[in-house]
């Protein structure tokens, strides 16, 4: 039942985000594929590397604890979260267990080991103009 509910808001999700798509043509610039966004910063995050590891987001990011809880805005605070984070969670790890694309979405299903911890996760990536715009978690 969890997974067909997961599945229902995934797909929800997707025709949601997928009307930028349609409205503004313009969201992902040539030689920034979602895919290789999405791959930039998850090597960056299992390397622990904050300077690579924001690269790929937009100056503006918003990041979202599914469906629309707004966590925090701007590349600034997260910096601050994720360095802090990386120096100290030495065994910090993200596996990539799945990924869809889908035009300028990314869905990554996950598997991270912080520290004593093994979780599994979704991140939606949300691209706009060949950077990370958006990115909604569900754990």
């Amino acid at each position: 039942m969890r997974c067909l509910l997961l599945i229902f808001c995934l797909s929800l999700t997707l025709n949601v985000l997928a009307q930028d798509v349609k409205t503004n043509k313009k969201t992902v610039s040539k030689g920034s594929l979602p895919s290789e966004l999405a791959q930039q910063q998850l090597e960056a995050y299992n390397n622990r590397d904050i300077e690579a590891f924001l690269i790929p987001y937009a100056d503006d990011v918003e990041v979202y604890a599914f469906p629309n809880e707004l966590k925090y805005k701007g590349k600034d605070t997260m910096r601050k979260i994720y360095a802090k984070m990386f120096k100290n969670t030495p065994n910090l790890h993200c596996q990539l267990v799945s990924r869809m694309v889908q035009n300028n979405i990314v869905i990554d299903q996950e598997k991270v080991r912080a520290g004593d911890r093994t979780f599994e996760a979704i991140a939606i990536y949300h691209i706009e103009d060949g950077k990370i715009k958006k990115v909604f978690f569900i754990q």
